[in-house]
């Protein structure tokens, strides 16, 4: 039960709930009703307002909630009819006033929520501080094991900085699932922080290439595991409006642990014969401080609900919202569409809802999405500059600390322009990978003219890939797959992009010496450029809605989707952008809220 809480002049913050998101498939009739009407159904709505309160009072009495029991009935009119809460008569004004000023200050929020996110945030910090550790030290470690001479060598500097993108992807990403079933969120997060607390540090002190291998080898698992799982917690926890520029923080902190990281590679350079080992090494604080902060985090309300744990997710909900009275909107809205869930995917185990993940429609329309922004993040090219950017500088004529202060600029440029990007998160768009251009000055150019055009096209596409491409993926993933498959389908998503990562670290080295420089930035434009059209047709926009009511826009079959993009949306993209049409009037989204609608969908005695 939960304790009521006392609440002075402060009014709260706007947001429809952030919930979880349903999967009721295709296979569910009501689903069909509201998908063939173009509108995203509220379930609580098929019932009558009396029946509603009447379910989520027996709701809170049958798990051990009973003094909460009117509070819930209250809350589950809220959800019923999010929009219009102030007519609703048996709202107390405490609870009116914080359901206002919740819909009003959209960044209002308990602390509870932003050192959660927060110290999630910190966490992807690792990631990005390992690529610039071993960006920087790959100017030294090659030398030091004596790797650095045949082609053969080639190769294996580029699996050494691979290996950790490969184990993420192909190990790390699938043991996820009993991960979160044992340990929960908060305890499968500890365990990977304690991993990468431990293997930059092992890694510091490899005295041979395979000792470096052996300790990035088990890093990758430890990656793997954490990014699967990280941004799901973030997602679980969130409120809907926000949920976006909350999870968003997750793509924040991995370019600010790149340009630490970068920081990192200055600060040491000068170290004689140990800097590479410390750059390296420095890769566990991050990981450190989220080892020691997790556990004083609430679970994630939804993993308690999956476990039959109600009445202590209900508890955990309330610390990350403002009011009781969110909080119990939210968590029972959530507990409607789990219910309806298991009705579809009761008697699942890991492997069929791995299954459901390429064979359900619903899911296997979400899993395209994700698959597509994992990959697109990967086809562009940006992490060969992540990975290799020092090497890129030294091999166009720039010395090492140069190459060094030049890979500073580029962290620096990628933390100031993800920032916007918390604000305009459902913003979707490819960039063209400009920075191949860079590469194109004539061999004949003296080092003192070739510094600045470099730099120029590198810190250009950065900027354009920080306003683009670069948020989504991880925060897109997170949130469009339903509750049941989440830790299936990220974990799928978590592989590709990291699996995709590896080839891209693994080959860069050699293809740059066959190819050239300007051979392999050609060739990521080009992949570029088909990474824009597998979005347009795959990705769908998931702008403000909750969790449960993203599982109706992926209900659309993909053959109706791409006939609205290409007869309805482009031609309105057309005219309004390229032909400057500004009276051509918006059209309806393919997909609308039952909430824009007067009418309830589906009303039951």
């Amino acid at each position: 039960m939960t304790e009521k809480t006392t609440f002075s002049d402060v009014d709260y913050t706007s947001h429809k709930e952030n919930t979880k998101e349903t999967t009721i498939h295709d296979e569910a009739p009501q689903r069909q009703a509201s998908v063939a009407l173009n509108i995203v159904d509220n379930p609580l709505r098929r019932t009558n307002k009396e029946q509603t309160v009447l379910d989520a009072r027996t709701f809170a009495e049958s798990h051990g909630m009973a003094d909460d029991a009117a509070l819930f009935g209250r809350a589950a009119l809220v959800a019923r009819d999010p929009e219009r809460f102030e007519s609703i008569p048996d709202l107390t004004e405490e609870e009116r006033a914080a359901l206002i000023y919740e819909r009003d200050h959209k960044w209002h929020g308990p602390k509870m929520l932003w050192y959660s996110i927060g110290l999630c945030a910190i966490g992807a910090a690792t990631q990005g501080w390992d690529q610039t550790g071993s960006n920087g030290a790959n100017l030294s470690f090659p030398e030091e094991f004596g790797i650095n001479k045949t082609a053969g060598d080639e190769w294996l500097v580029g699996l050494i900085n691979s290996i950790i993108f490969l184990t993420a992807g192909l190990i790390g990403a699938f043991i996820v699932d009993p991960l979160n079933k044992y340990l929960g969120r908060r305890g499968e997060i500890f365990l990977t922080a304690a991993c990468l607390t431990a293997t930059p540090i092992g890694s510091g002190f490899a005295q041979s290439w395979q000792g470096l291998f052996a300790a990035r080898f088990i890093m990758g698992i430890g990656i793997g595991a954490k990014n699967a799982t990280v941004p799901i917690y973030s997602a679980e926890m969130a409120p809907a409006r926000i949920r976006g520029a909350l999870v968003m923080f997750w793509q924040l902190w991995v370019v600010i642990g790149i340009f630490l990281g970068f920081c990192a590679n200055v600060i040491v350079k000068d170290v004689p014969r140990i800097a590479w080992r410390l750059q390296l090494g420095s890769a566990f604080i991050p990981s450190f401080i989220l080892m020691c902060g997790i556990f004083f985090c609430p679970e994630s309300p939804r993993w308690l609900m999956k476990h039959g744990k109600i009445a202590q997710g209900f508890k955990s909900m309330a610390a990350l919202r403002a009011h009781p009275i969110i909080g119990a909107r939210d968590y029972y809205y959530s507990y409607i569409i789990y219910e309806e869930e298991l009705k579809v995917a009761s008697g699942s185990t890991y492997f069929t809802r791995l299954r459901d993940c390429f064979t359900v429609p619903r899911i296997r329309r979400a899993n395209y999405g994700a698959s597509t922004v994992m990959i697109a993040q990967q086809m562009c090219g940006i992490n060969i500059i992540s990975f290799y950017s020092s090497t890129i500088f030294t091999q166009a004529k720039y010395t090492n600390d140069q190459a060094l202060y030049a890979s500073l600029g580029y962290g620096a440029i990628q933390v100031i322009f993800t920032i916007p990007t918390l604000f305009l998160i459902d913003t979707k768009g490819r960039r063209t990978l400009s920075a191949g251009l860079s590469l194109l000055q004539p061999d004949t150019k003296s080092p003192s003219e070739r510094v600045g055009p470099v730099i120029l096209f590198v810190y250009l596409f950065t900027i354009c890939y920080s306003l683009g491409e670069g948020p989504v993926a991880f925060q897109y993933s997170a949130e469009v797959f339903p509750t049941i498959q989440r830790e299936q389908g990220m974990a799928w998503a978590v592989c590709i992009n990291n699996t995709f990562a590896g080839i891209l670290s693994l080959t860069f080295p050699r293809m740059s010496h066959v190819m050239t420089q300007t051979g392999a930035f050609g060739f990521y434009a080009a992949l570029n450029l088909i990474a824009w059209f597998m979005i347009f047709a795959f990705v769908r926009e998931t702008k403000q809605l909750t969790l449960e009511e993203i599982d109706q826009v992926f209900s659309v079959p993909t053959k109706t989707f791409l006939n609205y993009e290409l007869t309805t949306w482009l031609p309105w993209f057309i005219k309004r952008h390229l032909l400057f049409q500004k009276s051509t009037p918006k059209p309806a989204p393919i997909i609308e809220k039952a909430s824009w609608h007067d009418q309830d969908v589906t009303p039951t005695a």
